[in-house]
C-alpha cells in the first residue's frame, strides 16, 4: 500500500512539473518586436511602426476611452513632436518583460526614460514611460502606455504666456512710437 501511495505521488509529481510552462521571460520573440517597435518610434520609422500591429489593434494612451488604431500613430507621434527639436528613448534605461497571463495571453512590458529638448527654449524633459503590449499571432493587438506629462504641459505653458507677454510689450512699444 505504501509502495502505491508512493508510486501514485511520485507519478503526480512528474506530471505536474511537465506542464509548469514559462510565463514570464525577459527573452522572446514578443520583446523583440517591442524593442523594434521603440527604435520605428526613435527614428520616425512610421510604415514600420506601423505594421508591427494587427489591423483592428487598439491603443490607449493616458486614457482607456480614446482609441487610436495603427494609421492614426504617425500623425499622433508627429503632431507631438511639433514642440521638440530631439526627442527619443534613453537606450540604458529601457527595460522589457514578458508575461503569460492566467488565461494565456501574451503581454510584453517595456519601461524607460523618454527625454526631449524643447524647439523654443532647449529644455530637456524626461518623463518615465510604462508601455505594455498585447501580442497575437506575432502582432500588437493591444497597447496600453502610461506616463505623466505635467511638466512638460507646465513648460509649454510658460512658453506660451512668455510668448503672449513679450507680444503685447511689443504692441505696447509700436503704440507708443
Amino acid at each position: 500500500m505504501k509502495q502505491l501511495i508512493l508510486l501514485v505521488l511520485t507519478a503526480t509529481l512528474l506530471f505536474a512539473c511537465q506542464n509548469n510552462k514559462i510565463r514570464y521571460t525577459q527573452d522572446s520573440e514578443e520583446i523583440e518586436i517591442v524593442k523594434a517597435t521603440i527604435n520605428d518610434y526613435d527614428y520616425q520609422e512610421w510604415n514600420k511602426l506601423v505594421e508591427r500591429y494587427n489591423d483592428t489593434a487598439q491603443i490607449f494612451y493616458n486614457s482607456r476611452k480614446n482609441i487610436l488604431l495603427p494609421p492614426d500613430l504617425p500623425e499622433y507621434h508627429q503632431n507631438n513632436d511639433l514642440s521638440f527639436s530631439t526627442r527619443a528613448f534613453e537606450d540604458e534605461y529601457r527595460e522589457y518583460e514578458m508575461i503569460e497571463d492566467n488565461n494565456g495571453k501574451r503581454w510584453v512590458n517595456f519601461w524607460g526614460l523618454w527625454k526631449g529638448n524643447l524647439a523654443a527654449n532647449n529644455k530637456e524633459i524626461v518623463i518615465p514611460v510604462h508601455i505594455t503590449y498585447q501580442f497575437e499571432d506575432g502582432k500588437i493587438v493591444r497597447e496600453y502606455g502610461y506616463w505623466n506629462t505635467s511638466e512638460l504641459t507646465l513648460e509649454l505653458q510658460k512658453i506660451r504666456d512668455d510668448f503672449i507677454e513679450l507680444e503685447e510689450a511689443t504692441q505696447d512699444v509700436a503704440e507708443i512710437e
